[in-house]
């Protein structure tokens, strides 16, 4: 029998149990509310049949999820954790309480909507020790899920698939699809914490064309600013933003630069002033505006669950208001947990009060998720609708993935932080939030140049590729490390631009199917179980596999190459291996496992340019039939959507038997 038992109970009512046949219809549901103020709602699922499930994000953990009754339940609890603990289920930077289960022929879903403080148990059974003792008829596998939130709704719905694609549709059907992020987004990212003034700026940029590594994007911190209030300059050191702005669009390069949800509380500032008598700040328990600690000292923290003062808040990016903006500005929201330093585990106390008289505790983890909503507002109005903004959040939530980037927080420099990365991304990107990174070469700490070269390898073959790092550590330029590290790195991001074609139609699929680009093997080989549990190599779209080294001084990597009867091919050798089986691969520090599917078709670009306003297509395939796709849009505005301006294509090639390719294709839009 394959179904799904689901039980559930809060303060003040009696247990109900609800089982769903397998035949049932796509989504099943059932809503109730716990009493008011602190109380707590729970409910019980189990998983017949099941015994891999995955997401929760967002853990330093592995993809699958483990077994908690030997220790701490994953917990959901937007918080700053600075240089995070590995392995562990305290919850960091976002939450998205989706759970994921998977076997042979099912993937099923459970979707807890739920933004107060959520653990979850998980448990196993039999477990392996079990299964060995006992007999075979009762070796059928279940995993039972225990939810527990402190308060809210209890809003419950179970996706039956019954594959990973109808999933992620079925998801992205209830909480948005990924948004379609501007071309130059997917390029490569520069940032430091913090570049120092616009002489500096420009050296950068003049440095990755002297050296010939592409680039799109230069990134201010909070220096930037004038004594930390946001929406200003710091007069000494950026004295003409518009200038720097210009100097770098006639590239055709961006700036992006940070606004965190506190404002300086300085009634001299006439910002602080107007939110303050707009009513846009979070209040106490007493009716008081609630005061923390951040960047700026002492702080008030803006009450984005208000629709009002979202609209105030957009307002605030208009060109005509934050003076020293251009359009070619984009915006990074951080520390948006929300971070207190003050704070009861550094973020604001459950008792605060929102708009409407919720309490904090109600809504903590959507705090982010507002802040980026209201950004994304305020920046497509500056364009007046036409325009698709870039927007990089740290904290988010269920359907945060319409809204722009995330990436997985202040990381450290070593092998093990390198390593975690891929999970972490993995698991985001089943739960949805398809455009997320990690800080390349760590945020604090200084990796050694091996470890910087793998970092850029890892990275470039993931969806938000961005290199950062904290003030206190040195500087980390591509350029500054030697001839061959230089030569090794350009190499990894100008392989990046040359398969942008690919990545932009892959963000096409996550923006009409919510197919994420970033795919566990299991997703393509659902069938094949020696996948279920890999989260150290994983598919680009369908048609790439790829295995980044996260060891130090490897020599050769052990590559699994699923689906017996599949072809692969070495994306740099050509040369073929049979899949289902493991591939031993020889390393050189430029040498990256990555293998192309046969019968696919990949698109690519003749050169990487400078940066992605200068891509040409290649179309490359391998084996004698191969099918692909290539999604082509002006990759900026909003044209595709308003006026169906976008044009997508589908290859077909096959071989005579002289082997010749004949190439076929078909127009579906444009």
């Amino acid at each position: 029998m394959d179904s799904v038992t689901l039980s559930w109970s809060s303060a003040r009512h009696r247990a109900r149990v609800w089982r769903f046949p397998r035949e049932m219809f796509v989504l099943c549901k059932c809503t109730c509310r716990a009493a008011p103020g602190p109380s707590s709602i729970g409910a019980d699922v189990c998983l017949h049949g099941f015994s891999h499930v995955y997401g929760l994000p967002e853990h330093a953990d592995s993809l699958q999820l483990r077994d908690t009754r030997d220790g701490e339940p994953y917990r959901l609890y937007n918080l700053d954790v600075f240089a995070y603990d590995l392995y562990s289920r305290r919850g960091l930077y976002g939450s998205v309480p989706l759970l994921v289960a998977h076997k042979p022929d099912r993937t099923l879903g459970v979707f807890w909507l739920n933004a107060s403080e959520t653990f979850v148990n998980i448990r196993y059974s039999p477990t392996d020790h079990q299964v060995a003792a006992a007999k075979p008829r009762s070796q059928t596998p279940e995993t039972d899920v225990h939810w527990l939130s402190e308060s809210g709704v209890m809003d419950c719905v179970v996706l039956l698939g019954p594959g990973p694609r109808q999933l992620f549709s079925q998801y992205a059907q209830l909480t948005g699809y990924q948004a379609l992020p501007p071309l130059f987004a997917l390029g490569y990212h520069q940032c430091r914490w913090n570049y120092r003034d616009e002489a500096d700026v420009k050296a950068v940029d003049a440095g990755f064309d002297r050296h010939n590594i592409p680039y799109d994007v230069i990134w201010l911190d909070i220096e930037h600013t004038d004594g930390k209030r946001y929406f200003t300059w710091d007069p000494a050191l950026f004295p003409d933003p518009v200038g720097l702005q210009r100097h770098l669009e006639t590239k055709n390069r961006k700036l992006v630069v940070i606004s965190d949800p506190h404002i300086k509380a300085d009634p001299d500032w006439s910002l602080f002033c107007e939110a303050r008598d707009g009513g846009h700040f979070v209040k106490d328990r007493e009716g008081r505006l609630y005061r923390g600690s951040c960047w700026p000292g002492e702080c008030c923290y803006v009450d984005f669950s208000s629709p009002d003062t979202r609209a105030w808040y957009s307002s605030c990016f208009g060109l005509d208001r934050y003076k020293g903006s251009t359009p070619s500005l984009h915006v990074w929201n951080d520390m948006n947990e929300p971070s207190v330093f003050d704070g009861p585990e550094q973020t604001m106390p459950k008792d605060a009060v929102h708009y409407g008289g919720w309490e904090h505790r109600e809504l903590h983890n959507l705090y982010g998720f507002y802040q980026h909503m209201a950004t994304l507002e305020g920046l497509i109005t500056r364009s007046g609708g036409s325009e698709r903004p870039f927007i990089l959040s740290r904290s988010f939530f269920a359907g945060s993935q319409r809204l722009g980037a995330v990436w997985t927080g202040d990381n450290v420099a070593s092998w093990e932080y390198l390593k975690i990365s891929i999970p972490m991304l993995l698991s985001l990107s089943v739960a949805g939030v398809a455009f997320c990174g990690a800080d390349v070469g760590g945020f604090i700490q200084d990796p050694d140049p091996e470890l910087l070269v793998r970092w850029y390898q890892a990275a470039a073959l993931q969806p938000f590729f961005r290199g950062h790092s904290a003030n206190v550590t040195k500087r980390r330029e591509p350029w500054l490390f030697g001839v061959t590290v230089t030569a090794a790195i350009r190499t990894a991001i100008q392989q990046r631009y040359c398969l942008l074609p690919y990545w932009y139609t892959l963000f096409h699929q996550a923006h009409t199917a919510g197919l994420p680009p970033l795919r566990p093997l299991w997703v393509e080989f659902s069938r094949d179980p020696s996948t279920f549990a890999v989260d150290h190599q994983y598919m680009i779209g369908g048609a790439l596999l790829a295995c980044p080294v996260t060891e130090a001084a490897l020599r050769e990597a052990q590559v699994y190459l699923p689906g017996c009867g599949e072809l692969w091919y070495d994306v740099h050798s050509a040369k073929a291996y049979e899949g289902g089986a493991t591939l031993s691969l020889p390393l050189t520090l430029d040498t990256v496992p990555v293998f192309q599917r046969g019968g696919s078709v990949v698109c690519r670009s003749t050169g990487s340019g400078s940066c992605t306003a200068e891509l040409r297509l290649l179309l490359l395939s391998l084996q004698g039939a191969a099918d692909g796709e290539l999604y082509l849009d002006d990759g900026h505005s909003f044209s595709y959507r308003d006026r169906k301006a976008f044009c997508l294509r589908s290859f077909s090639l096959m071989s005579d038997t002289n082997g010749h390719s004949d190439a076929q294709s078909s127009l579906q839009a444009v």
